[in-house]
């Protein structure tokens, strides 16, 4: 979030004395006083919003959120919590991509929701680059097999593998993979992206301690977004593998500064078909404490 000053008041007018503000403020500016509620360290406000989102009677007035910017919300037409969870186990990675382009309106709002997602502190630090370039979209794939070529090429060292299978043997069963990779790629075929018309990446400051749980609640909710308007995804977890492997050299091929990192990327596209059906996961498991 940039930085701004930020400015708070009450107006005792329309303050009915709920509490309701001083129970939702992390930063705790809202306190009870034996005249009414006082507002103090406005200082340390975080612009979460959350108290002129509470008031029912506009009392708060805050200089980040104007009246146009606050929306009544309609809770009869929030989806059902049945609907809710079979979006969520309805949802799954379609690599069947057809050729038709993702309409505008649905990447936006793709991008809309992705961009409501929480982040620690109310930084609102996510930022996206969507990638519709087709030729830069082949060399996403060139990076992801270089950089994997790499790596492979270390753990079959003659004289390094007998070392490396002691500590790393987890990683020897994705150099088949890579292999594949390569092949499908020199022979025009795309097993990275699976021909999604469009990537789009989710950064953060390369410094921000919370970076990584901001960008994947944002996919989280682009996900979901996608999923409810037809539109096909899937994580690009090769990719997002290779650009932490790559230390900024990624970030550097697609124009970003030098001050951003990528924290998690989709693959977007419209669906040759729709699946029909979802299956029962493994058991819950959880513990009570």
């Amino acid at each position: 979030m940039s930085e701004r000053k930020i400015e708070i008041a009450l107006d005792r007018n329309r303050c009915v004395g709920c509490n309701k503000c001083v129970k939702v403020c992390p930063s705790q500016i809202f306190t009870v006083a034996a005249d009414g509620i006082e507002l103090v360290n406005t200082e340390n406000c975080i612009g979460c919003g959350h108290c002129v989102c509470v008031c029912g009677n506009g009392a708060v007035v805050h200089s980040l959120f104007p009246q146009e910017k606050i929306h009544k919300i309609d809770y009869s037409v929030y989806p059902s919590a049945r609907q809710l969870m079979l979006l969520c186990k309805a949802r799954r990675s379609n690599r069947a991509f057809s050729t038709a382009p993702v309409p505008e309106e649905s990447l936006r709002m793709i991008l809309d929701a992705a961009h409501a997602a929480p982040t620690a502190s109310n930084m609102q630090q996510v930022e996206f680059t969507v990638v519709r370039d087709r030729e830069m979209i082949r060399k996403i794939q060139e990076f992801v097999v270089s950089l994997f070529g790499h790596y492979v090429k270390l753990l079959e060292n003659p004289l390094l593998k007998p070392f490396l299978k002691l500590f790393f043997k987890k990683y020897y069963r994705y150099v088949p993979v890579y292999y594949r990779m390569k092949r499908e790629m020199e022979q025009g075929r795309d097993m990275i992206l699976r021909g999604a018309s469009a990537v789009i990446f989710i950064h953060t400051p390369s410094g921000s301690m919370f970076g990584e749980a901001d960008g994947n609640l944002a996919y989280q909710n682009g996900s979901l977004m996608a999923e409810s308007l037809g539109v096909s995804q899937l994580y690009t977890g090769f990719v997002c593998t290779a650009i932490k492997m790559g230390k900024g050299k990624f970030e550097k091929m697609i124009g970003l500064p030098p001050d951003r990192k990528i924290v998690a990327g989709m693959g977007i596209g419209m669906p040759l078909f729709r699946y029909g059906n979802y299956p029962d996961r493994e058991p819950l498991k959880y513990v009570e404490i």
